[in-house]
């Protein structure tokens, strides 16, 4: 089966030429990753992001750029970061939720463009949060000049905006979501590396800690492909309409309301914000704020937290039940014993809250699974393979793109 689908997508001249621009973008990706900005000590740095929970995180989105401290060692963190912002504005604002909901394909790129405006003030200051790290931490060599300083902030700043544009070639132009497809492409390039740092581990840890590790690792993959597959049906019917000699409608189908709507992205999110508060306390020196969120406990709680509520929030951003049930009126379709319009929005909107309960709860606790297991078998998740958030990010864009591939082959025989 696979290999037939596989061929398939060979033979395809369309869909093998944007697999192999993808694949060509990634390519890009790696050269820029291993281009140093000059004046750091980078065996040094590669220590202190190992040791470092939150800057060991970002190393992992950024496929290894930051401890290279490469031109794009801030990855796509500060477009992330700004796209959070924005989304958090339609729900406080109600012209950014109207522009991005009610204008169409034309306010979507209006309120994308914003996003990437605000991206670079964002990468500036990240990048020099990142200098000012490492200036305390002892890691920048040598006496460097105001006009270096500013260009290496600069570059990085650059880099970063490459990597927004990369992602967002990727999304137009190729297969699956372009910002989730460079992260996967980071983490695995990353694979070896940590290969390297498990096989020089397993002198002081057990081996049936690694074994125990690797099960929990695959009953990970088996809830996540679970959670990602589950879905709730909603049955619709269409009326039937009387044109000329035709009957039109009668039918009856569903509407799918997948457990969790949001994919991958709640996690993304998650660790974006979480990241922040660790970085400042390291910056700034805060050693009781940086104690205090480096308690795995801590930060496994305030994981799920941000989880759960990013799978609701983003789910409200990017799912509009109104639009749905006024598409349903339109199309003559209707939930068989609810009135259409606004009942039939408010039935969609009740039960997809009550799936979202059961999907965020699922992926929360997939996400802190692997630290709780880490506790357990004394196995760092930044030493075995990939990590447990790297491994449920790896298996949900993995999913993900095959659904589009699936679509897209689908199309592509409809057309034949």
């Amino acid at each position: 089966m696979f290999l037939d689908k596989f061929f398939e997508i060979i033979k395809a001249k369309e869909l093998r030429n944007k697999i192999l621009f993808v694949l060509g973008i990634f390519l890009v990706f790696r050269i820029m990753a291993n281009i140093p900005v000059p004046g750091i000590n980078t065996l040094k740095i590669s220590n202190f992001f190992t040791n470092n929970q939150y800057l060991g995180m970002l190393n992992l989105f950024s496929g290894g750029a930051l401890d290279k401290f490469s031109i794009v060692m801030l990855g796509l963190g500060p477009y992330i970061t700004a796209t959070i912002i924005f989304q958090l504005l339609t729900m406080i604002f109600p012209q950014f939720e109207k522009l991005y909901k009610e204008e169409g394909e034309e306010g979507r790129q209006k309120f994308n463009q914003y996003c990437r405006i605000a991206a670079a003030p964002l990468a500036i200051l990240q990048g020099f949060a990142m200098f000012a790290l490492l200036k305390n931490q002892g890691m920048i060599t040598g006496n460097i000049s105001p006009l270096v300083y500013i260009t290496a902030i600069l570059t990085i700043t650059a880099g970063s905006m490459i990597m927004m544009w990369l992602g967002e070639l990727i999304s137009e132009k190729g297969i699956g979501n372009g910002v989730s497809l460079l992260i996967f492409a980071g983490i695995v390039c990353d694979f070896p590396n940590n290969v390297q740092l498990m096989l020089r581990s397993l002198g002081s840890t057990p081996i049936i800690s690694y074994i125990l590790f690797f099960l929990a690792s695959l009953l990970i993959i088996g809830v996540v492909v679970f959670v990602n597959e589950g879905r709730r049906n909603i049955p619709v019917s269409y009326a039937k309409r009387v044109r000329g000699n035709k009957l039109y409608g009668g039918a009856s189908t569903y509407l799918p309301l997948n457990i969790n709507p949001a994919g991958v992205i709640p996690i993304i999110f998650a660790i974006s914000i979480l990241m922040i508060p660790g970085l400042l306390a390291s910056v700034f020196k805060w050693t009781a704020i940086e104690h205090f969120l480096q308690n795995q406990w801590v930060y496994g709680i305030l994981y799920f937290v941000l989880v759960f509520v990013f799978t609701f929030f983003y789910t409200a951003v990017t799912f509009d039940p109104k639009s749905i049930s006024n598409n349903l009126q339109k199309s003559g379709g209707f939930v068989p014993g609810i009135r259409p319009g606004e009942a039939t929005a408010a039935f969609i909107k009740n039960i997809l809250n009550r799936v979202l309960v059961l999907g965020a709860t699922f992926l929360g606790l997939i996400a802190v699974l692997p630290s709780i297991i880490q506790g357990l078998t004394n196995v760092s998740q930044f030493n075995f393979l990939i990590g447990g958030t790297s491994l449920l990010i790896l298996v949900s864009v993995a999913l993900e793109t095959m659904k589009q591939l699936d679509a897209q082959l689908e199309m592509l025989h409809y057309e034949i």
